[in-house]
């Protein structure tokens, strides 16, 4: 695939430049009368999706057979049919009227009967990629509706990401629409490099297990990977491969999404965005900015409007609750059955520590200003403090004594200039 594409350094790309840019790659990839599906995030990413969508339709709509959009949620509850439409920008009633010959899918990733195995990673191949983290061989499922079409393109943001280092790209395959195997062993692989480690890094086993996996997908592929910034207008735009329009995404991303400071913090409060309804993405809060805060500090996650850990794995994080990775590691039997992937998001949200004879030190003190009841915030490993506690414009007054406060936590990442 020719790559094409632009990036600014300064401002932004314009309207004009994205259609020209979408229409550049879509006339060239002999679409008149074939089938394509596109991949696309749900709300928990910054995107302008409804954007994206009127450009292609105006493209394709008299020139394709079918038009469909998959959403690629991932770890994160599927969701109905009127939610998919306002993630595009539309509404029911503007759907059946302009934009009919769009469908929209959502996907169930524990469902055995949306999914087709394509291959295996080896134990000696998953051994090699993960640097020794893991030698168990790996069964890769995905959502066999994406083998009806002619053409599969990604709709991928690209920002730091506290499992594959940044997101976009390959990733919308995995997890976006993937089975539960694969998305569990390498969220467990990422936790075990830990979320500082891998945030932000752009060569990782993690990634490199996301592409080795594509490489069994045997269907077209198109990846349109950009770059989203604060004010919600792109950066960059690159159309091509998955690999390599997620790479040169990244190499923007990496200068606009990540901010270095000198100092670590004591205290942060991290003011969460309120597409994040839950703290399974909430989480995200600790994972960006986990880098930055001091040995025994602590992170305040504030987001009244989150009233429950997990809309798609409530249970499971109740009966485990959220431990550093050492937890985990040193009672090996005990966890030998559990969810790799509820132990990863578990690890990312507590953060590093350790645990030795029976007691978890963590290096520092997670703390919800959320919805959710003291008592399951105990109850699960977490501090509390209620919300309605929290002055923000009195934290902002202690800015010069070790105090930061972070508006839209969980976007940008934060790191030290020594690391």
């Amino acid at each position: 695939l020719m790559l094409i594409g632009k990036g600014v350094d300064q401002g932004h790309l314009t309207y004009e430049d994205i259609f020209a840019l979408t229409a550049e790659a879509l006339d060239g990839a002999g679409l008149a009368h074939r089938r394509v599906l596109f991949l696309i995030p749900d709300a928990t990413r910054k995107a302008p999706i409804d954007l994206f969508f009127r450009v292609i339709y105006k493209i394709l709509t008299h020139r394709v057979a079918a038009l469909d959009f998959l959403v690629a949620s991932g770890t994160h509850r599927p969701l109905s049919q009127e939610k998919i439409m306002e993630r595009v920008g539309i509404t029911p009633a503007r759907h059946a009227r302009t934009y009919h010959k769009a469908r929209f899918f959502a996907h169930i990733p524990d469902d055995p009967a949306q999914l087709r195995e394509v291959g295996t990673l080896t134990a000696g191949e998953m051994d090699e990629i993960s640097g020794g983290l893991t030698s168990e061989p790996l069964t890769i499922t995905i959502n066999k509706r994406l083998f009806d079409y002619d053409l599969v393109a990604i709709l991928g943001p690209v920002v730091p990401h506290e499992t594959a280092g940044f997101a976009g790209g390959n990733k919308y395959f995995f997890p976006g629409v993937a089975g539960t195997e694969i998305i569990s062993s390498f969220h467990w692989i990422g936790a075990l490099i830990t979320n500082q480690v891998i945030n932000g890094l752009k060569d990782n086993p993690v990634r490199r297990i996301l592409d080795k996996g594509a490489a069994f997908l045997t269907f077209n592929k198109l990846c349109f990977s950009f770059v989203v910034q604060e004010d919600g207008e792109l950066a960059c735009l690159f159309i091509g491969s998955p690999e390599e329009s997620w790479s040169r995404a990244v190499d923007y991303s990496a200068r606009i999404h990540i901010t270095y400071k000198n100092k670590p913090y004591h205290r942060i409060l991290g003011l969460a965005p309120a597409m994040y309804d839950d703290l399974w993405v909430g989480g995200k809060v600790m994972y960006k900015l986990e880098p930055i805060v001091a040995d025994g500090g602590e992170l305040v996650i504030y987001a009244p409007h989150i009233k429950t850990l997990s809309h798609a794995h409530e249970a499971a994080i109740r009966e485990m609750g959220y431990h550093v990775p050492e937890y985990f590691l040193k009672q090996g039997d005990r966890f030998a059955q559990a969810s790799r992937l509820i132990m990863a998001h578990s690890t990312n949200v507590k953060g590093g520590g350790t645990y030795d004879d029976g007691v978890e030190r963590p290096r520092v003190k997670v703390t919800l200003a959320t919805g959710i009841p003291e008592e399951l915030c105990r109850q699960v490993n977490l501090g509390y403090v209620n919300p309605d506690d929290i002055d923000v414009s009195e934290w902002r007054q202690q800015e010069a004594d070790g105090v930061l406060v972070v508006e839209h936590a969980g976007q940008v990442l934060y790191r030290l200039k020594s690391s």
